[in-house]
């Protein structure tokens, strides 16, 4: 995949950098302070050096980001979220492994905050990775809203994934089994990465043509892998270990979103159906029928009918 040859959209750029190393640097101060003494020090200069390199990469795809932001193409927006995620589910795990063995006095705020940062800026950088705004390209009202109805619905899924994910690091009267935790986490994060690149993708193999009632894949995969699995990993959760913590908001979210989404596939394929099925339907006659068309006078010149005679024209057709 070659760079783009366009100017970046410098505004763009800085907001999708704002957005990676203030999250980066938060989870950073997190790892800090859940070390003591010179520990400290030495996971400060390790999470540093680890920052640097990863702006050393950010300030190059983020600019390449940038220039592609007005075409249909989202690869390098793909790049992007794939390498975000990738470091920052790390940092997240090696959070989340040092609150399981914190022997302090747990800090519920600090725990919550953590859970709220990571919902404003996981979001908003997806959000700003579609950049719907600047299709400009995409001139009908109606068609850019229904596009954003439907980047909404992903959103919505980021959401839900992280308040699964979230329970394995905020208070917990009964922690969970060892495997499930890891289960849980891993699914999560596999999750995170995957599906948001599959919808950036959708929007790249539509084009300039985009048609937000085809983009299906993201829908159906949503549909499986988010609003069916994991209504039955907060319901496992809920009757099999007591777990006091499971959203019963998420729950009914996914119920709904699974009629929802089940009519959807099943009106799109009906659709595909109906509209093969008008292109492959035998006409009634296999020749033309011809309207029979009454013969038109055919014009003739003025012939002399002898001195002072002629012809007049036909009446009709070429009578003015």
């Amino acid at each position: 995949m070659a760079p783009p040859t366009t100017p970046a959209n410098k505004p763009h750029v800085f907001m999708s950098a704002i957005v990676i190393m203030s999250t980066m640097a938060a989870l950073d101060v997190y790892l800090a302070e859940q070390n003591i003494g010179p520990r400290k020090i030495g996971v400060g200069v390790m999470v540093l050096v680890g920052d640097l390199c990863f702006l050393v990469v950010l300030r190059y795809v983020a600019v390449w980001v940038g220039a592609e932001v007005k075409t249909a193409q989202r690869g390098y927006a793909m790049i992007l979220w794939f390498l975000f995620i990738f470091v920052l589910e790390i940092k997240l795990y090696f959070i989340y492994q040092n609150y399981k063995v914190d022997k302090r006095v747990p800090d519920p705020l600090a725990r919550k905050t953590l859970t709220l940062l990571l919902s404003i800026c996981i979001p908003s950088l997806y959000v700003i990775l579609v950049a719907t705004d600047h299709m400009e390209y995409v001139q009908v009202f109606r068609k850019k809203e229904d596009l954003r109805n439907r980047l909404f619905w992903v959103v919505i899924d980021l959401l839900d994934i992280l308040e699964i994910q979230a329970n394995l690091w905020e208070l917990q009267k009964k922690g969970l089994p060892l495997w499930v935790e890891g289960l849980m986490f891993f699914y999560c994060y596999s999750l995170l990465l995957i599906l948001p690149c599959i919808s950036l993708s959708e929007i790249s193999m539509q084009g300039e043509h985009i048609a937000p009632h085809k983009m299906m894949l993201y829908p159906v995969l949503s549909l499986v892998t988010i609003n069916i699995v994991t209504l039955f990993i907060r319901g496992g959760n809920m009757l099999l270990y007591q777990d006091q913590r499971v959203s019963s908001v998420f729950m009914g979210k996914n119920i709904l979103a699974i009629f929802i989404k089940a009519c959807t596939v099943l009106q799109y394929h009906r659709r595909m159906a109906g509209a093969s099925g008008e292109e492959t339907s035998p006409h009634s006659s296999s020749t033309p029928h011809h309207t029979p068309h009454a013969s038109l006078p055919t014009p003739r010149h003025n012939m002399s009918l002898g001195p002072g005679h002629t012809e007049d024209p036909p009446q009709g057709l070429f009578h003015f």
